[in-house]
């Protein structure tokens, strides 16, 4: 969803799409930790970018609950917290796993902090509230 936006702002971009399918920590961590080498050998800057919707289909409220949740971990550059708050709350976030793995790279790398631009559900744009998908905009400075 958001190559096309990068590819706008950046007609020159070159990237590399990771798709995971795994859902086992260790294997999202040793991951991640790969991930960190990989970045950190870069003499050029490097954009990170993790997509995924957060929860979907069931009310506006319960959405929102759930969603916090899993925002309060990501905001805490807390790997195992977000993997074990996903599966623990039942959060059908389909990208949890890059979400994890980006974190555990975040976290080797120094990164510290992390800011939420804006959290809505698609209810907030079609007004019906009966079942909702949750959407975040965090960044990592």
């Amino acid at each position: 969803m958001q190559v096309p936006f990068l590819q706008r702002l950046a007609p020159g971009l070159r990237f590399v799409p990771i798709v995971l399918a795994s859902d086992r920590y260790g294997a999202l961590e040793e991951l991640g930790h790969g991930l960190a080498r990989v970045v950190a050998a870069q003499s050029e800057p490097l954009l990170l970018v993790i997509s995924s919707d957060m929860n979907h289909y069931e009310s506006d409220e319960l959405t929102r609950a759930k969603d916090r949740k899993a925002v309060d971990r990501i905001l805490a550059i807390d790997p195992r917290g977000l993997y074990d708050t996903v599966r623990r709350e039942d959060i059908s976030m389909c990208g949890y796993a890059a979400a994890v793995t980006s974190l555990v790279a975040l976290k080797e790398l120094g990164v510290k902090e992390a800011t939420l631009v804006r959290y809505a559900t698609s209810g907030d744009v079609s007004g019906e509230r009966d079942e909702v998908v949750g959407y975040a905009g965090i960044i990592f400075p």
